[in-house]
């Protein structure tokens, strides 16, 4: 409300003769009720009121990886049962739902249960293959059959990370091939981009061998425009030989770009049972990236490994991390 000393004075004494003449009401009390108006109008034309942010309203969400790696190991399998595992989610206190994209029915089956369950499907993970030119179409087309399905149920962000020449081998890509997956993103970053969907680069700890080359070139060989960056803290952090300097000069290097935030903790290099305090320093994560001027999507994606405690069930797992995730991430909201 504004108020305007000339107009408002003139409106609150007419309204003082009306109350004054039907009520016989003192003066005093209603010139002290003017002021009060008065004063209050001032002050809030002054200081605005606005509705606070609150940790509750981050809208994180988790991926289908973290679900099934605590699925598995109590020997039950979370996809089999979208229903029950999603309901889970949401008991959780997520909000949202990445899946691990295979095809456009799988997603409309995906996210038809989401949508059930009240979460969102922001982003999905899609493997793909980019690095030998006679596949590079084939991959590019599944994906963008995969978008289209996804575009309807409010996805904005795919998220891929470029398959390696063999899953857990020792080879690495030769300079030609990765040149041909560097093409091969910004084309498929500018077929999304078409579609309103932004393309998200995600890398494991393999394209940070041998001086990082693979990672860097998928950054600097690609357009901003069309690749963004899909940060996985701890993969990189992991990659770089459990180093936070080398996470927080990928940050400095390559902040602007992030458009979602893949977390995970650890202690002692063992990732935990639940996201929390660890090897990695989250609060300083979340303020360079908001001194950088980024709000990424915030994807949960805690995960266990040998040497993971086992003490609680996937729900309460999933339950806490939340719970200090929002704590940590809470000042992106400001």
């Amino acid at each position: 409300m504004e108020f305007n000393t000339t107009t408002d004075v003139r409106r609150l004494l007419a309204e003082e003769n009306r109350v004054v003449a039907e009520t016989k009401g003192s003066r005093r009390d209603f010139l002290g009720k003017i002021g009060l108006a008065a004063g209050s109008a001032l002050i809030t034309a002054a200081h605005p009121k606005t509705l606070s942010a609150t940790s509750e309203d981050l809208q994180i969400a988790c991926n289908q990886y973290t679900w099934q790696e605590y699925y598995r190991r109590e020997g039950r399998d979370f996809m089999s049962n979208l229903s029950h595992g999603f309901r889970e989610v949401a008991k959780a206190g997520i909000k949202g739902f990445e899946p691990n994209a295979d095809s456009p029915e799988q997603i409309s089956r995906v996210g038809k249960a989401l949508q059930d369950q009240g979460l969102a499907m922001r982003s999905l993970y899609v493997n793909s293959w980019l690095h030998e030119e006679e596949k590079v179409d084939s991959s590019i087309q599944q994906i963008l059959a995969i978008a289209k399905e996804a575009q309807g149920l409010g996805t904005g962000i795919i998220v891929t990370n470029p398959s390696p020449i063999r899953w857990g081998g020792p080879e690495n890509k030769n300079d030609g091939q990765l040149e041909t997956q560097a093409r091969a993103l910004n084309r498929l970053g500018g077929s999304l981009a078409e579609l309103g969907i932004k393309l998200a680069y995600h890398n494991h700890d393999i394209e940070l061998r041998e001086a990082a080359r693979e990672f860097h070139h998928m950054m600097v060989g690609t357009n901003p425009e069309f690749v963004h960056f899909c940060l996985d803290t701890h993969w990189v952090y992991r990659g770089s030989g459990n180093s936070q300097v080398a996470l927080f000069d990928v940050i400095k290097l390559y902040g602007s770009r992030v458009i979602e935030l893949h977390f995970r903790q650890s202690r002692d290099g063992i990732w935990t049972e639940a996201f929390g305090e660890g090897d990695i320093d989250y609060r300083r994560v979340a303020s360079q990236l908001k001194e950088i001027g980024v709000r990424p999507h915030l994807v949960l994606e805690q995960a266990v490994e040998k040497g993971t405690p086992k003490t609680i069930n996937p729900l309460e797992a999933h339950r806490q991390s939340i719970a200090y995730a929002r704590e940590v991430f809470a000042g992106l909201l400001s």
